[in-house]
């Protein structure tokens, strides 16, 4: 097993911390949330425009994912999700002061970001593969490795799976994105004004980092996630309302909350 894992972590450069104490705790710690809300459902929450037509605060007492600048909403919601994911080294750096503050729900980054997301009661890091052959891969090993998937959704779905989370629904997934015209090729973009891609103008503001998103590779990657699911009897739904992702099943979330026969 060691053997096996070592090849994972020497992938991503992160052999030595995985078996220090510490990193060993963190792996057991990971190791403990397999199956944790085995047959409940969860909701992954996207940060499009859409979320804002979502009623979330019937989300308090659910299993949630949110991620990146989720807590630009929190707030509204009432509550923090279950977990808070990031994956995006921009995202990390350009909100690392915001997101080492935040407590209250289990923060999942990966291990190459605690440079600047620094370790805390509330943070667990993964063994994040960024660079690997075979795109898309999906994990069944959670606590082993976690694969990079062009998006941080790519990894909330992995998370949800290892959960043990069946249902899964998705919502904010509007799965559009105005990109600027730009001189360069250059896959990093920085934002002049307010962010019309997201649920807050904020989120990706006047002078924040962001990538290209590459909505062909993203939905290349949902729709092994939904491969993966379906093999192993795990339904994915997409509850947005609107949006143009059509890779997985279309429930409407009101009738998930009694709200519409």
């Amino acid at each position: 097993m060691r053997k096996a894992l070592d090849y994972h972590l020497k992938t991503a450069g992160e052999s030595a911390w995985w078996w220090t104490p510490t990193g060993l705790r963190n792996r057991r710690r990971l190791a403990e949330l397999r199956g944790r809300y085995a047959g409940r459902r969860c909701f992954v929450m996207g940060n499009g425009p859409s979320l804002r037509k979502t009623d979330v605060t019937l989300l308090g007492t659910e299993v949630t994912i949110g991620s990146n600048g989720i807590f630009l909403m929190f707030d509204e919601m009432g509550y923090k999700p279950t977990f808070l994911t990031v994956e995006d080294r921009l995202v990390a750096e350009d909100r690392a002061e915001t997101l080492n503050a935040i407590n209250g729900t289990q923060k999942i980054f990966p291990r190459d970001l605690s440079y600047c997301l620094k370790p805390d009661p509330s943070t667990l890091y993964v063994n994040f593969s960024r660079d690997y052959e075979g795109f898309p891969r999906v994990s069944d090993e959670f606590d082993r490795v976690v694969y990079w998937g062009g998006t941080v959704s790519f990894l909330n779905l992995q998370l949800a799976y290892h959960l043990g989370c069946n249902p899964i629904y998705l919502i904010g997934f509007d799965h559009s994105y105005a990109v600027p015209d730009r001189d360069d090729s250059s896959p990093v973009i920085t934002s002049e004004g307010d962010d019309p891609n997201h649920f807050h103008p904020d989120y990706f503001g006047k002078g924040y980092r962001w990538h290209d998103p590459e909505v062909d590779r993203m939905e290349a990657g949902y729709r092994a996630c939904r491969g993966f699911c379906d093999s192993r009897g795990v339904s994915v739904y997409n509850a947005t309302v609107g949006g143009k992702l059509e890779v997985f099943d279309r429930v409407d979330f009101d009738v998930l909350f009694n709200l519409k026969q």
